[in-house]
């Protein structure tokens, strides 16, 4: 016997998943197989808010399959391969490539060895319009688009030959029947996707471009297509498409033109990352090597108390606070996070970027990655930004609504003073009903003096040859070259 096996992995749907129209196409029995591999429950980029969502897309997708169809375990990849091999017989492996952690990728090496020593096709498909091993960005653009707008790859489940695997003599594996429930976190599957997409386009989304700078109208203006893109309960080429197919709606152009440029910037990232995948571990321009850090006990407590919320700063404290409670914020938040980590606390980025990964529902490594260290200031191309908390406080919740809701303990703090509550007198405490220093930290920075500090060290090292000659490099590799 001899089946056809897709590998799933950051690609958890049945439609527009093109491993799988070729492994129906191939006229072997088809199985599907995700493996919840312990090197990566045991990585702390994840936590328990990212299985359940993986969790809930696969029974989405059994829902949606013949029994047994869809075969689930708790096991290495690699050896979990090696068994169905040994079972039924691999003719042919199908997968989408994975742009991933350096664990993930060094598995794959393992396994494609595995696969040739075996003599079985492992048949790889690009993520969106990422391309393996590129140098350059000549014509990426122009394929970016070629790529969108493509016919989608269309799966017919009803018509499959699709096999039972557990009748067939594989051991039972995760059980799928129970759907799990998210509490204040997005629900994982293609149909939660889908439902938030049409919400977004009739709906959520006319005020897009007007509400995404604010955590808190974010949260319903947002398209919240996030953490589906990252976990592939949609393609991005059916997101874009989507929203070409409103692109004459009345009223909406001025979010669409928006929304584009950022189901652009997905894939754009995330090739920097394949690119230059060593930034998981080092700044991406050399330059910045030995860029002055906070160290020793100093640079724990100040660790601490951002991932915490204790900041003693309330829109830093709330953002942080939302985050472990829904694993959602706005991308302005987020900037400010890793702003407020490496600038005004000068906390080295690779201390609190596998922390910020396990928040995010949404965890993508290419542009997590991509994203913390420009956010962080340590690539030598990007525009240098230190945000201040009190200014983004004022300016995108200036009633101070987002902060009460995190916050409740400045629930009685009217704004604008609920931003900076370290002004508060002993006797407005008391009226307020908060005492610095036991409801609420003091904050643990002056950010006026930590932002005149910040910013005269990153202008002075943007100007090292170093740091030059490395931005001249990343051009060449990031950037199209001008016409």
């Amino acid at each position: 016997m001899s089946i056809a096996l897709v590998w799933l992995k950051r690609d958890l749907r049945l439609q527009d998943h093109a491993p799988l129209q070729q492994a129906l196409a191939s006229g072997l029995p088809v199985l599907l197989l995700y493996c919840f591999e312990p090197m990566l429950l045991d990585d702390k980029h994840y936590r328990q808010r990212h299985w359940r969502f993986v969790r809930q897309s696969l029974h989405d997708m059994a829902q949606q399959l013949p029994p047994g169809a869809l075969y689930c375990v708790e096991q290495d990849a690699l050896a979990c391969l090696k068994l169905i091999d040994e079972q039924l017989g691999i003719g042919q492996l199908f997968s989408h490539q994975e742009v991933g952690l350096a664990n993930t990728f060094t598995r794959d090496i393992k396994v494609q060895q595995w696969c040739d020593s075996r003599n079985i096709s492992w048949l790889q498909s690009p993520i969106g319009a990422v391309i393996r091993g590129l140098t350059h960005r000549q014509e990426w653009d122009k394929r970016w688009q070629k790529v969108m707008r493509a016919p989608l790859a269309e799966v017919n489940v009803e018509q499959g030959n699709w096999l039972d695997g557990v009748k067939l003599g594989l051991p039972k594996g995760v059980d799928l029947t129970q759907k799990e429930p998210s509490g204040q976190f997005q629900q994982g599957g293609e149909l939660a996707a889908w439902q938030t997409l049409e919400s977004f386009f009739t709906e959520r989304g006319k005020n897009y471009a007007y509400s995404l700078s604010s955590p808190a109208l974010s949260q319903q203006h947002c398209s919240r297509f996030s953490a589906y893109l990252a976990w592939g309960n949609i393609s991005l080429r059916q997101a874009y498409q989507s929203l070409l197919s409103h692109w004459q709606t009345p009223g909406w152009r001025r979010s669409l033109v928006a929304l584009s440029s950022r189901l652009h910037w997905h894939c754009h990232f995330i090739q920097k990352f394949e690119s230059d995948c060593q930034m998981q571990f080092q700044p991406v321009n050399a330059g910045y090597k030995d860029l002055p850090r906070t160290t020793g006990v100093r640079s724990e407590r100040f660790l601490v108390a951002w991932q915490r919320g204790q900041t003693g700063i309330p829109m830093v404290d709330a953002c942080m606070v939302c985050l472990q409670q829904t694993g959602y914020i706005n991308f302005r938040m987020r900037a400010m996070l890793v702003s407020f980590l490496c600038h005004h606390l000068a906390v080295d980025w690779r201390m609190g970027v596998e922390y910020l990964a396990s928040l995010f529902l949404d965890f993508e490594p290419g542009i997590h990655y991509s994203q913390f260290q420009m956010q962080a200031g340590v690539t030598g191309i990007n525009t240098i930004r230190i945000y201040n908390p009190v200014k983004q406080g004022l300016e995108k919740d200036p009633d101070g609504e987002f902060v009460k809701t995190w916050l409740p303990q400045l629930a009685q703090v009217p704004a604008p003073l609920v931003h900076t509550p370290w002004q508060l007198t002993p006797m407005e405490q008391q009226m307020y009903q908060v005492q610095l220093g036991h409801d609420y930290p003091e904050p643990i920075v002056d950010i006026k003096q930590s932002y005149n500090q910040a910013k005269e060290l990153l202008w002075q090292w943007r100007s090292k040859p170093l740091v030059k000659q490395e931005g001249q490099r990343l051009l060449a590799r990031h950037v199209r070259p001008k016409r």
